[in-house]
């Protein structure tokens, strides 16, 4: 394995690509008893359309995150996700837009619960008679989303942002999608994206990383596949396709999102560079200790319920900020308001300096959460970036790049979904 050390962090990576092109992070930490480790498919809610050895597919929404449901069946009737917690693990899974993810933490028996992850990811086991079983249970999930304030006001966005891309369909699809998916769509699924070369084992804890890759090299499957093509299909503008969207629920006050799409960067650290800049431009004007959000939650007008975002997934760039207001439209006008005054003025180097710190302090703390690095290792291979190199780029990034992203956030390119009380009519 290749080894990097980190010297601004006291961190060192190892790095490996088996013949399988299966990519392999390790991230020993000496003395800690808890073991991490993250097998992450590059596979997510978005990559519904794709090609492979000649074969276009078109499968339903929701297609991944009934496939990470089914991934825990083994072919002798176990469930891996009951044995890792019997075998002391603690395991978990999610799909997201662009992956889907299996991991557990443990401090005994990590290398036979790892032998467990890579085995039950890797060998897949669908019947007609365990899709129909599954299907209730998804279509109740559906149901609770459907249901939570939270889930609305973010994917009501998204299709307010977004014109074709899949992104803007809910990761668990609809009632009606989900009735369109059956095992022959899961296998193919499965066929086209759960292949070693297409996934990123990523280790964290007090292990040996030489064992972890002789582990690696014996449990996982030994051939390379070809990986899908992905159509994400035509490209968007960047102005919304509708500007505004109220809806009712049962909520004591408003909820809000106001976002926008972003022009998309090259893959890469040029990416990373972006995001790492978008992040601390957003902190400096619009984060906690801001003169935005000090007037703003001094009025009442913004709660503690407050996050701001930019999300870099699928083929995709969006902005987001949000949380509960009284008055969702004023923090729209306040959040424009301020960017003009940034345009014409610049930022405040004190302020931004201070931003930067905090944000220094925030990804050093985040090393000893061993789920928050290894994703974020994760992410870094798939996208073609370091993402250890973080606090580094961010000592780089200028006052101007920042300013220049909050220039790029346009009045016409913003839109506003809101989840309003019932009215008494």
């Amino acid at each position: 394995m290749q080894s990097k050390a980190y010297p601004h962090l006291g961190e060192t990576l190892y790095s490996a690509t088996l013949p399988n092109g299966l990519q392999l992070r390790v991230l020993p930490k000496p003395g800690f008893r808890t073991r991490y480790a993250a097998l992450d498919v590059h596979y997510g809610s978005a990559y519904r359309r794709f090609t492979l050895g000649g074969r276009s597919y078109d499968t339903p929404a929701g297609v991944a995150h009934f496939l990470e449901h089914k991934a825990f069946d083994l072919p002798d009737g176990d469930n891996a996700l009951q044995l890792l917690s019997a075998n002391g693990a603690d395991p978990n899974a999610f799909t997201s837009t662009g992956d889907t993810c299996y991991f557990f933490q443990c401090a005994e028996n990590f290398e036979e619960n790892l032998r467990l992850l890579i085995h039950f990811v890797t060998t897949p086991c669908f019947t007609a008679e365990t899709v129909e079983k599954e299907r209730p249970i998804i279509g109740q999930e559906i149901q609770m989303y459907l249901d939570s304030p939270d889930s609305t006001v973010y994917e009501n966005l998204l299709t307010q942002l977004y014109a074709h891309h899949p992104i803007r369909e809910r990761v668990l699809g609809t009632p009606e999608s989900l009735a369109e998916i059956t095992a022959d769509t899961l296998y193919d699924c499965f066929n086209a994206f759960y292949t070693p070369a297409n996934m990123c084992l990523c280790v964290a804890g007090d292990v040996d990383p030489e064992e972890i890759e002789a582990l690696a090299r014996e449990a996982f499957p030994s051939e390379r596949a070809e990986i899908p093509e992905t159509d994400f299909g035509p490209a968007e503008e960047l102005l919304p396709v509708e500007p505004l969207c109220r809806v009712q629920m049962p909520v004591a006050a408003p909820q809000y999102l106001i976002g926008a799409k972003l022009p998309l960067p090259a893959s890469g650290a040029e990416a990373q560079r972006a995001r790492i800049t978008a992040l601390l431009a957003l902190r400096t004007l619009f984060g906690p200790s801001s003169a935005f959000y000090t007037r703003l939650y001094s009025e009442g007008i913004i709660t503690r319920n407050y996050s701001y975002d930019v999300d870099f997934s699928a083929g995709t760039a969006t902005f987001l900020l949000g949380g509960e207001s009284r008055d969702p439209e004023r923090v729209l006008a306040e959040f424009k308001r301020e960017l003009a005054a940034a345009a014409e003025s610049g930022l405040k180097s004190a302020q931004l300096e201070r931003c930067r710190r905090a944000a220094f302090g925030a990804r050093l703390r985040g090393l000893e959460d061993f789920e928050s690095v290894c994703l974020s290792v994760a992410d870094g291979v798939f996208d073609g970036y370091d993402a250890l190199e973080a606090p580094v780029l961010l000592a780089q990034i200028t006052k101007a790049e920042c300013e220049a992203f909050l220039r790029g956030i346009r009045p016409e390119m913003l839109a506003l979904s809101r989840v309003d009380p019932y009215t008494n009519t």
